[in-house]
């Protein structure tokens, strides 16, 4: 593979540094290396229930156990249908409506309806 050309000065005194990018000697410009890009952070994220069925954006849950929600008094009953769930990203994978509360669900807690 040959040494690319710097985008920012267009000299070729270009290096790769330690965390697998290149860097411009004269300029000290970093940028990606177009192989380093992950197919993971592209691939789309694939959230499975606590049976392992694949659940998307628009599916219908149900709780399998009762949750606390924490900082409220409220507990979210075992069994309670949850419609229209979307998918988003963090630890908690469900953002949904539940009793006209809006929550946030890890998919570990939900079978699909």
């Amino acid at each position: 593979m040959s040494t690319p050309v710097c985008p920012v000065c267009s000299l070729t005194e270009v290096v790769e540094s330690r965390n697998h990018q290149w860097e411009c000697v004269t300029c000290g410009h970093e940028w990606a290396r177009p192989e380093s890009a992950s197919p993971e952070l592209d691939a789309p994220r694939v959230v499975k229930d606590a049976h392992g069925n694949v659940l998307v954006s628009g599916d219908d849950v149900v709780l399998i156990k009762d949750l606390k929600l924490r900082g409220s008094s409220t507990t979210l009953k075992g069994g309670t249908k949850v419609k229209k769930i979307r998918i988003v990203d963090g630890d908690h994978e469900v953002d949904c409506r539940v009793e006209g509360m809006s929550v946030m669900l890890k998919a570990e807690f939900l079978r699909k309806a």
